[in-house]
């Protein structure tokens, strides 16, 4: 699936990915290929995506390693998935 991850700043991620597990307000769910299309707010916690991912020099400080791929801490934000393409509103 495609994913775009979007600050107020800058796009800090836009690529193909194997699944992302984020902080929704009634709890942490993940996302993978072919989920069905849903909107959802976001509250404090990790944004953590996992596949084969490259981040760009300027934004790989903002991330943190993880066994399977990345995280991102974020503050609260919104995503939306529709046709195998997740953008993640974040601040």
């Amino acid at each position: 699936m495609y994913l775009e991850i979007v600050s107020p700043e800058a796009t800090l991620f836009s690529g193909e990915v194997d699944a992302v597990a984020v902080p929704g307000v009634n709890g942490e769910f993940e996302i993978l290929q072919n989920h069905a299309p849903i909107i959802s707010l976001l509250k404090d916690g990790l944004v953590k995506i996992s596949g084969n991912i490259v981040l760009d020099e300027e934004v790989a400080p903002k991330f943190t390693k993880t066994g399977k791929g990345f995280a991102l801490s974020i503050s609260s934000g919104t995503i939306e998935m529709k046709d195998n393409k997740l953008i993640v509103l974040a601040d």
